[in-house]
């Protein structure tokens, strides 16, 4: 499965109501660091069946950006049970988002 876009519509349903664990990506298509971390989050949802992989461009969703304090992206997010358990900026090795978990 891919990664989920979230919208302020879905967040709710798609983040904080979900029973699985859930890796959150800041991004936008502008910053680079996001761009190479795109393909390491798009693989970690191929592979893993047990968390749910979801992406939100600050850009198109500035609310949920401020409501996170996002301050630099890429930006990931480990929620579980509607909280943020895991939190980390900037590029990192696949290796690396998946500890987060």
């Amino acid at each position: 499965m891919s990664a989920i876009n979230i919208s302020k519509n879905n967040f709710r349903t798609e983040v904080l109501q979900s029973e699985k664990p859930v890796l959150l990506d800041f991004w936008a298509p502008w910053c680079g660091p996001c761009r190479m971390v795109v393909p390491l989050v798009e693989e970690i949802a191929e592979e893993r069946t047990d968390i749910k992989v979801a992406k939100i461009n600050v850009d198109e969703e500035p609310e949920l950006a401020a409501q996170f304090q996002i301050m630099s992206i890429p930006t990931l997010m480990v929620v579980k049970n509607g909280t943020v358990v895991n939190q980390a900026m900037g590029a990192r090795p696949k290796e690396q988002i998946l500890a987060m978990l």
